[in-house]
């Protein structure tokens, strides 16, 4: 077994967002289908209005910062950063498209924002991004700096296995096929802030108060457990990373038995994979 390097790792997030980045984006009406209910909660909490100077942490492609860009208008603007350039930038294309001109992006490590301005943001959010920060004190106490007092930091995460059986089925069996040791307190991950208190304390260590948890139903809704399944193959960054200790054939047998483990989630209906989000937001 061997000891988590948080350096070789961010190297590899960096590397597989690069890669998944444009899979992530043409997934887009999924991804917005799936999150839009905690997307939503996540914006209403951080407070976002017009005007608003808002700091978006892990922004990815930027379904979230377009919805924040519209809620801060014309006299406001978002600051997507994310750690991987290739992903920003369909972020920027996308606002483009839209016709939303106060989004700016920046290429930037999520636990290092020394370099904006202290205070500078009226609210921040990130969306299923905190959770794979190997140092997420760093990345909180960082968010912290960036708001006003007053300001609020608003974060979708994923709660416990139990209630993520879309995400939890994949990653239990490419962690036993992959014989990866199993993720201990503080190491990053998909489940890293989900457990009871977890992300309360973790927030307050970082300086927060006022901190609240809104659970979110957010059920992953496609035609078939197959489609599923090339969705998180095609864009889920995490998976990639996970699978990279794995030779090809062992990644297709890998997959192929995701397949059939997520079949349990097809119905009359088409495929419905249990998911539940907390929204979990904290006052500067």
């Amino acid at each position: 077994m061997t000891s988590f390097d948080p350096i070789v790792f961010k190297q590899t997030t960096r590397a597989q967002w690069e890669e998944a980045a444009e899979a992530w984006h043409r997934w887009g009406p999924t991804i917005e289908d799936w999150l839009g209910g905690a997307t939503e909660a996540m914006l209403t909490a951080a407070g976002i209005g017009e005007g608003d100077r808002v700091l978006d942490v892990a922004a990815g492609a930027g379904g979230q910062t377009l919805a924040a860009a519209r809620l801060a208008g014309p006299s406001g603007k978002v600051l997507a950063t994310d750690i991987s350039p290739a992903i920003l930038e369909y972020a920027a294309k996308s606002a483009s498209e839209a016709g939303i001109s106060n989004v700016e992006t920046l290429e930037a490590d999520g636990e290092d924002l020394s370099s904006l301005e202290e205070s500078g943001y009226d609210a921040a959010i990130s969306r299923v991004g905190l959770i794979y920060f190997p140092d997420q004190h760093a990345a909180l106490t960082g968010i912290h700096r960036a708001l006003r007092p007053g300001g609020r930091f608003s974060a979708v995460v994923y709660s416990t296995p139990d209630r993520n059986g879309f995400f939890s089925v994949p990653v239990g069996i490419i962690r036993r096929r992959a014989e990866l040791p199993p993720p201990v307190p503080g190491q990053p991950g998909p489940f890293s802030l989900g457990g009871p208190g977890v992300a309360e304390e973790t927030f307050a260590k970082a300086g927060f108060s006022d901190i609240t948890v809104q659970r979110v139903p957010s059920p992953v809704r496609l035609p078939s457990a197959a489609e599923c399944v090339r969705f998180e193959r095609e864009s889920f960054g995490a998976l990639h990373q996970m699978l990279s200790r794995l030779d090809d054939a062992g990644r297709a047998e890998a997959w192929q038995e995701i397949t059939e483990q997520l079949t349990q989630f097809d119905g009359p209906d088409g495929f419905s994979g249990p998911c539940e989000m907390l929204v979990v937001t904290g006052t500067r």
